[in-house]
């Protein structure tokens, strides 16, 4: 999203690229479900696999050529080298370090590499095919600097860093030579984050040092925090925007909320269109600290967007839901108006569907067998229902006051107070106890239907 933000407040481009060297972590359908999401939380691209342009192929699976080369060019250069060690070797060297209280990491001067095995014994394995890896030569002696636009100036000394794999056994690269090409080749100018990333970017500058070019700009961003402060992740819960989707969040909601989760606009202002997100971006204003995702307050938020939202337009939305429900049927114009008149009271656009059951059929929920008996045992109660029923028509449903005036006039006949008279009289023509104001419901209703809810009632 800030990448989005961010190219567009200042007139980038921005490219969207399927990162999937890792192919233990491939899943089926996975790319297809994640650019379905980002179309429809409105974040575009201007070049990627789904739309194409002039830096591709967008896919890192198909650029593997471009990586052996370009790691292949670092040890020609003296900057990367190979590597014969086994797994077994390595967990050996790692245990060493642990038992001596050293931070595990590659230790070039005692494995067995090109630089302890001597040039003739390396030519030698890779003619015979030996197993073997490619690996960042560190410059130990150095101190690696980057400015970040979060987190300042960043200082790592070169002696903590790992020469990292570049390029695997199978020659597969490693995400942190095939990112790096890639942004060079890409043009890439600014590469934001999130700050899982800073320990691995002193290695991207080394490369970008070491190929000579000139490495973009940083920005790592806080991380999404559950409520406990642990990482976001799928192991805590639904991540994914598609379980979102599912849930019933609706796009500007969701784009508006996490835009100020990390993201502070220096104002009081909650609310942001798409182009007013776009226009007040700035990574100066970006937080350090992690961000706290609070469920509630999306909650909230959402409610507040379908509050604003065309109620002609949440029609067309629900109106699937609907007719999977056996609404069908139900007209647009129709649905709209109920959805006017009941968004306040819900959080989502599909659970309109069903606490407004009462307005979309007239097969209605089951009231508790208890409070059942109660009302229809009220002698009272029932002959001022029944005189209500009589005296219900168009005219009296036709402004709020006529209605009020009715319900008077019935109560005066009965001894009836107001309350003791409503609350029933919602129960019987909707079956449940809460909802939107009973005028405005019945009115929706129409009188037909009204009187034939009470009659219902009456003669069982």
């Amino acid at each position: 999203m800030y990448n989005y933000l961010f190219a567009r407040r200042n007139g980038g481009v921005c490219i969207l690229r399927i990162e999937d060297t890792d192919r233990t972590r491939f899943v089926e359908g996975a790319i297809e479900e994640q650019i379905a999401s980002l179309q429809w939380a409105g974040v575009t691209f201007d070049e990627g696999p789904h739309v194409g342009g002039g830096h591709g192929p967008y896919t890192q699976s198909e650029r593997f050529d471009l990586y052996r080369e370009y790691g292949m060019q670092l040890v020609s250069s003296g900057h990367a080298y190979y590597a014969f060690d086994t797994a077994e070797e390595l967990d050996q060297m790692r245990q060493r370090q642990q038992h001596a209280g050293i931070a595990p990491k590659y230790d070039r001067s005692v494995m067995r590499n090109q630089f302890t095995l001597g040039e003739a014994e390396t030519q030698r394995l890779l003619e015979q095919g030996a197993d073997h890896v490619i690996r960042l030569k560190v410059p130990h002696d150095e101190d690696i600097r980057f400015q970040d636009h979060v987190r300042g100036e960043v200082v790592v000394a070169g002696r903590e860093i790992d020469d990292q794999i570049l390029l695997k056994s199978d020659g597969f690269p490693t995400y942190h030579l095939a990112n790096v090409v890639d942004d060079h080749l890409m043009e890439i100018t600014h590469v934001i984050r999130g700050e899982e990333w800073l320990p691995s970017t002193p290695k991207h500058v080394i490369l970008y040092q070491a190929f000579g070019w000139e490495a973009p700009s940083f920005a790592h961003l806080p991380l999404l925090l559950n409520p406990d402060r642990s990482k976001m992740s799928k192991r805590h819960g639904d991540v994914m925007v598609a379980d979102f989707i599912a849930k019933g969040y609706m796009a500007d909601a969701l784009v508006n909320y996490v835009a100020l989760c990390g993201w502070n606009p220096g104002t009081e202002q909650e609310f942001f269109s798409h182009a007013e997100l776009i226009e007040a971006f700035s990574l100066e204003r970006v937080s350090r600290a992690g961000a706290i995702f609070d469920y509630k307050k999306l909650d909230w938020m959402n409610s507040e967007y379908l509050k604003k939202a065309d109620p002609v337009q949440l029609a067309t939305e629900l109106m699937p839901a609907l007719q999977q429900l056996g609404y069908a049927h139900l007209e647009p114009g129709y649905v709209a108006q109920v959805i006017a008149l009941l968004r306040e009271r819900v959080t989502f656009l599909k659970d309109i569907a069903e606490f407004g059951d009462y307005l979309f059929g007239d097969t209605l929920a089951e009231v508790e067998p208890t409070l059942w008996t109660e009302l229809r045992s009220n002698e009272a109660l029932r002959a001022t229902l029944a005189r209500f029923r009589d005296g219900l028509s168009a005219d009296v449903l036709a402004g709020v006051d006529a209605f009020k005036e009715h319900i008077k006039q019935c109560l005066a006949e009965s001894g009836l107070k107001m309350g003791a008279f409503l609350k029933p009289l919602r129960i019987v023509i909707t079956h449940r106890e809460v909802g939107a104001e009973l005028y405005d419901t019945m009115v929706l209703l129409g009188p037909d239907r009204c009187i034939t809810r009470i009659n219902a009632f009456l003669n069982a």
